[in-house]
């Protein structure tokens, strides 16, 4: 008997059966019920992406998808959590860009590193932001507000959700392109930046569309433009920066879908697909849109490669601008 052709067929045959048995394991997927990890408090925006993945995952599989809710540390607290989760489908989290590629960047001791503990399933939704100024500002335009900032360098004072937030870089962007100095105050959140912005406390605050659009349809304040390079579908009257005197000016928000890394690749293009087809089906389109979100969905190549591209990013921007940790 030839033991070492044994041991060679044995091998071709494992090889064989190998792909065989990973897509009996997506076939079977899933078998109990999964979470998803909403690494904020509930009732966000985190929250309005999660909830509806998790019905609409719940009614396709016929197996429940609780939504975890694990605040804290700037959702480094739910990351570190799926980070640690094992590596087989049942566990996902919202993620954010403050948290794979700020947060790492500004804190520099981050419990996790995005590359290598994650793997992309799939870009739920974007939002832009939109720029907006207290109405005592003689300001009807972006150029109107550029040209006074510049006339008054160091005077025009902007609220941030808080110091690294999306509100703090991409203000931080918007003086880098106009070439202007504003003085930074931040806040402990969204809301009261804007309701010191509408007490005029501050001069000026860029902030998601969700925040920023019901103040400024009040006439609180006056929006001037929106962060990303097409007009929202949900305020296309507001013109983008880009096209009111910042070319190439575009930060927009996204929340997606990351599992452990490890996790199968077979399971994590079916999360995907199924995902998409959440979230681009019509009743889910027309929720996201009305609170400002533009369902997307791209393949888990795609939402890897462009989480890679966010982390080099904003870590120039936070370089660049010399942001340290609170």
């Amino acid at each position: 008997m030839n033991i070492r052709l044994l041991g060679s067929a044995a091998v071709a045959c494992a090889a064989l059966l190998s792909p065989v048995v990973a897509g009996a394991q997506a076939a079977a997927f899933p078998a109990k019920p999964l979470r998803i990890i909403v690494p904020f408090t509930p009732g966000g925006p985190a929250d309005a992406v999660a909830r509806p993945i998790a019905q609409g995952l719940t009614e396709r599989w016929g197996q429940q998808v609780i939504v975890d809710y694990r605040a804290g540390a700037g959702g480094s607290i739910g990351a570190e959590m799926l980070a640690k989760s094992p590596p087989d489908g049942y566990t996902m989290m919202v993620t954010t860009p403050g948290i794979v590629a700020v947060y790492p960047a500004l804190s520099g001791k981050a419990p996790f590193d995005t590359v290598r503990d994650f793997a992309g399933v799939t870009n739920a939704v974007t939002t832009a932001n939109v720029l907006i100024v207290h109405p005592s500002l003689p300001a009807k335009s972006v150029k109107d507000l550029i040209q006074i900032a510049r006339s008054r360098p160091g005077e025009l004072a902007y609220a941030s959700a808080g110091n690294g937030s999306a509100s703090h870089l991409g203000t931080e962007v918007f003086k880098t392109i106009a070439k202007v100095n504003l003085v930074h105050v931040p806040y402990k959140g969204a809301a009261p930046g804007v309701t010191d912005l509408m007490g005029g406390h501050v001069q000026m605050m860029i902030i998601g569309l969700a925040v920023g659009l019901p103040p400024a349809r009040a006439g609180k304040v006056r929006a001037l433009g929106v962060s990303s390079l097409k007009r929202s579908p949900a305020a296309p009257e507001i013109p983008t920066l880009h096209e009111s005197g910042l070319p190439g000016y575009e930060v927009v928000n996204w929340m997606g879908i990351i599992v452990p890394s490890k996790t199968p690749r077979d399971i994590v293009a079916r999360l995907s697909a199924e995902i998409r087809a959440v979230i681009q089906a019509p009743e889910a389109r027309e929720r996201f849109l009305k609170q400002g979100l533009e369902p997307a969905g791209n393949t888990p190549e795609d939402f890897d490669a462009y989480i890679r591209s966010e982390i080099d990013k904003w870590s120039r921007v936070v370089k660049r601008a010399g942001i340290k940790p609170d």
